[in-house]
């Protein structure tokens, strides 16, 4: 077999962060995790579940057996043996990955969950201290518990994929994930106080691993404006649109409402425009420059300025000139709009500059 470097091939976020340990070391750690990935890859190979089994089996034995003609197996020893691994931490991680060899993996509560991700997770954390160097009890507890929570946020991000494949860590419900995520922040603020008993000269590399993943956490928490776009788009598909034109769902009046089972009535377009307006963070993400102001929401809008309707109503007594009557704007209304809302904002300089 030979000596990839699965580090640089899989973890992106962590050999970003490895560029800030000394060379030896990120070398230690890249074996490390070339051990890892190969175990963990004979679970997701796409081969039949009885000849993933067989495989995971083969290798297990060659590294319990000590089959140095296998580089990844020998630098694994050479790193257990100078760091004082022990072998009962990789045995956990040989366990966690044959939980997954089943035709249906379920995991039905919090404790299975966690116990899981110290299995698959956990154990690296602590091997990871161990080549860093860390000696304190509770540093150790703690750098089990920063694999955890990633391995938490992992499976938070990856839960439509691996429902595919009949793995069912967590429930693919944005309360469950919420849930999930919040429970690995408990483990990454328990994690933060092995950061000081580790040497100087590894912090930084830790500290930006952690914060990525962290990171992601938080992203994934944002996803849920893509949920309430998938919403919106399911009320009335024809109104994918109708963001450019609050006004054009408004004047679909027929499709307005709609009676609850209480009684009350539900304004679909109104519905649609805050769901939409809880994307637009989505949008501002890929381009350079994304202004957007609202006509009556005071709280939508990044262009420094009062909702439209308000800053007209300020600067002009009678505004009945600069609407008809489906509280579209006339002519009149557009110019102003333009000349004197638009133009006197930053999107007028941004325009102005690339004139």
């Amino acid at each position: 077999m030979s000596n990839k470097n699965y580090l640089s091939i899989y973890a992106k976020s962590f050999n970003w962060a490895g560029f800030f340990l000394p060379k030896k070391t990120y070398q230690k750690c890249s074996s490390l995790y070339d051990f890892c990935r190969t175990v963990d890859n004979i679970a997701d190979d796409n081969d039949e579940l009885d000849i993933k089994k067989k495989n995971l089996l083969v290798f297990k034995n060659d590294f319990l057996n000590k089959n140095y003609n296998n580089i990844i197996i020998k630098n694994m020893w050479d790193l257990m043996d100078h760091h004082l691994i022990s072998i009962k931490i990789v045995e956990d991680l040989f366990d966690g990955v044959e939980s997954d060899l089943n035709k249906k993996v379920q995991l039905n509560n919090k404790k299975d969950l966690l116990i899981y991700s110290y299995r698959v997770a956990g154990t690296v954390g602590l091997m990871m201290a161990k080549i860093l160097n860390v000696k304190d009890d509770n540093s150790m507890k703690a750098a089990i518990d920063l694999g955890i929570a990633m391995q938490l946020t992992n499976i938070s991000r990856d839960v439509v994929e691996d429902s595919k494949i009949n793995r069912f860590y967590i429930k693919n419900d944005f309360k469950t994930i919420s849930d999930t995520l919040a429970l690995a922040d408990l483990f990454y603020k328990s994690s933060f106080i092995a950061i000081k008993e580790i040497p100087f000269k590894f912090r930084f590399a830790i500290l930006v691993a952690r914060r990525v993943y962290k990171k992601i956490g938080d992203k994934i928490l944002r996803t849920k404006n893509i949920e309430n776009y998938n919403k919106a788009i399911f009320i009335n598909p024809n109104y994918a649109q109708a963001y450019n034109n609050l006004g054009t769902v408004i004047k679909d009046s027929h499709h307005e409402y709609q009676i609850n089972d209480d009684g009350t009535y539900r304004n679909f377009a109104t519905e649609y425009f805050d769901l939409f307006c809880s994307t637009l963070e989505i949008y501002e993400k890929y381009f350079n420059h994304f202004y957007h102001f609202s006509f009556k929401n005071t709280n939508i809008g990044n262009i420094d300025k009062p909702n439209f309707e308000y800053w007209l109503s300020r600067k002009h007594d009678d505004v009945s000139n600069y609407y008809d009557k489906t509280r579209h704007l006339t002519s009149a209304g557009n110019t102003i709009l333009y000349s004197e809302y638009i133009m006197n904002s930053p999107i007028g300089d941004y325009l102005r500059g690339i004139e």
